[in-house]
């Protein structure tokens, strides 16, 4: 017989979003258990950390902008209480953006920006090419100007999954080394998962917060299978060497020739380039092609970071959604919840991830302005007929086939 275990809450992942969600229920008095073969891994080990609320402000997506900056308001004290909960430094850093353009055209979009900014209330300051190199000298001789944000920081995504592990192990939250394969459901309610070891884990609630592996889990009912999709990519990572003055005092992006690239730089000396965006399905190879167009791009802003070794190159993979924002709550299967569908927002959105599951997992309800951003908005229609549910179950079994093959010639 399998084992058999049962908590109060079980989260499904543990990436950053899953260890908040572990973390902060725990806090409410939930027995908890995360299930994931790695916590701590996934995309935050890829991901730059730029609590970018401002900066990454894209057109059609201010319903997502609130969202954004109550959880960049809420991070100085996330930050504080998490470190002195896991004993750990996080890398936060309250160093300010500066976003640049090295062509007229590049320019011309920056500005636009800008004027998006303006008309939804952000505080931005418009900077002129020589001021932007006296704010950064090792800028290149060609920007042509740009936007200084001091509101928009940082945090080591690494640190920060590191620190959540800890304080959830502190807080009570029980470890499934383990992938979950199966959701489990009866009686029309989620009861738990069976781990690929084949333990039963039983729980009141259960959380899905796989990431861009959300979508993938069997025994979601299909109504209720969240649309997330894989969105690489790839990012490079150089040292400044010891006794060198860092090239930058702050995160640094740029339009180049209509490519996005950005430069964070660590208190450690660290300074990390990224980030393609490119669909390709679960693929993860770090390209020659990637690396040298971010090499390219970085180049062009600071000549001089050529000089610096390149300690790493990696690719992970975003979970993006239809709309680009995630998706956090009960969803129409009773004892179900989702956290997942941040893309390129879930270190920022982190903090009232925490609090908006803790939340719902406690009243069974979501907090006012998270609402917009539940799972129901993309509900599909369920099967209504035993035949209509077994097509669905037959046709969801040979999808399931055919993506583990893929992974499997990946």
């Amino acid at each position: 017989m399998p084992a058999r275990t049962t908590s109060d809450v079980l989260v499904i992942g543990g990436g950053i979003i899953g260890l908040v969600t572990a973390w902060r229920a725990a806090q409410r008095g939930l027995a908890t258990t995360v299930a994931d073969p790695s916590p701590g891994g996934g995309a935050a080990q890829v991901a730059a950390g730029m609590l970018a609320a401002v900066t990454e402000l894209h057109h059609g997506e201010q319903a997502l902008l609130a969202l954004n900056l109550a959880s960049a308001q809420r991070y100085p004290d996330f930050a504080a209480e998490l470190s002195e909960a896991a004993g750990q430094a996080l890398g936060h850093r309250v160093c300010g953006t500066l976003a640049v353009a090295l062509d007229a055209d590049d320019r011309a979009e920056l500005r636009e920006l800008h004027l998006l900014q303006q008309r939804s209330g952000l505080d931005s300051q418009w900077l002129s090419g020589r001021e932007c190199r006296r704010l950064e000298p090792m800028l290149a001789p060609g920007v042509r100007g740009g936007l200084r944000v001091d509101g928009d920081h940082q945090i080591d995504p690494r640190r920060l999954a590191a620190a959540l592990v800890t304080a959830c192990e502190r807080a009570g939250v029980t470890f499934h080394r383990q992938r979950a394969v199966r959701l489990t459901v009866t009686g029309e309610r989620a009861r738990g998962a069976v781990l690929d070891d084949g333990t039963a884990l039983s729980a009141g609630q259960v959380v899905l917060a796989a990431g861009s592996l959300s979508g993938r889990l069997a025994g979601v009912p299909a109504h209720v299978l969240p649309p997330v999709r894989p969105v690489k990519g790839q990012v490079l990572r150089l040292r400044m060497p010891p006794g060198r003055t860092p090239f930058l005092g702050r995160t640094v992006r740029a339009v180049v020739r209509g490519s996005s690239v950005y430069l964070v730089p660590r208190e450690s000396g660290e300074l990390v380039v990224g980030a393609t965006s490119e669909e390709l399905g679960w693929d993860t190879t770090v390209t020659a092609g990637g690396v040298y167009s971010l090499l390219r791009d970085a180049h062009e802003l600071v000549p001089g970071l050529s000089e610096l070794p390149l300690t790493e190159t990696r690719a992970g993979l975003r979970p993006g959604s239809p709309d680009n924002a995630p998706l956090l709550g009960p969803t129409a299967l009773p004892g179900l919840h989702l956290a997942t569908g941040h893309y390129r927002n879930g270190v920022l959105l982190t903090p009232v991830t925490g609090d908006a599951m803790a939340h719902a997992l406690t009243t069974g309800d979501l907090p006012d302005a998270v609402r917009p951003f539940a799972p129901t908005r993309f509900v599909q229609p369920e099967p209504h007929t035993a035949r209509d549910r077994q097509n669905h179950d037959s046709g969801h079994t040979q999808q399931e086939q055919q993506e583990q093959q893929e992974e499997q010639t990946v």
